[in-house]
């Protein structure tokens, strides 16, 4: 019994890690929001693992490097060819695919962690990089870099 959990365990979590077929990037809405197309359809995705400052919340101002975070994105990934991730929860509850988005085989979130463009952000139980990510954020914070180095107090 324990050896069939332990299969199924692997294979579920070898089914998470597969990235699927390649999509094209055709519009950013901020630093961790983005539509991408393919086969003639498309699908907005939050990023999952960041969380960049805001930029179009009407119920918030524009927050210190939200701008930079959204013209990074926008020119990493708009018309750009990535592979999408899933984790276990595939959607929000605004309907966008969450997912780990793939760039030349690297995933674009640890860039934007490691350059200071995002804060982590685990949406639970979407954890499967969470280590990972973590370690790239506390570089970024003792290092100063980017939002954290520019913003008083990133929220």
């Amino acid at each position: 019994m324990v050896a069939l959990a332990s299969a199924v365990g692997w294979w579920l979590g070898a089914q998470r890690g597969t990235s699927d077929a390649p999509y094209r990037v055709v519009a950013v809405f901020d630093g961790d929001t983005i539509v991408v197309e393919r086969d003639g359809g498309t699908q907005t995705i939050r990023l999952l693992g960041v969380d960049t400052p805001e930029v179009h919340d009407p119920r918030k101002p524009v927050q210190c490097y939200g701008p930079e975070a959204s013209a990074y994105t926008r020119a990493r990934l708009l018309g750009r060819s990535v592979q999408l991730e899933d984790d276990v929860e595939t959607h929000d509850v605004y309907g966008r695919r969450l997912a780990y988005v793939y760039l030349h085989g690297r995933r674009f979130e640890d860039d934007l962690l490691r350059r200071g463009f995002a804060r982590l952000l685990v949406i639970e139980p979407n954890h499967a990089h969470a280590r990972t990510m973590l370690d790239e954020e506390l570089g970024a914070r003792r290092h100063r870099v980017g939002l954290w180095g520019t913003c008083d107090a990133p929220e």
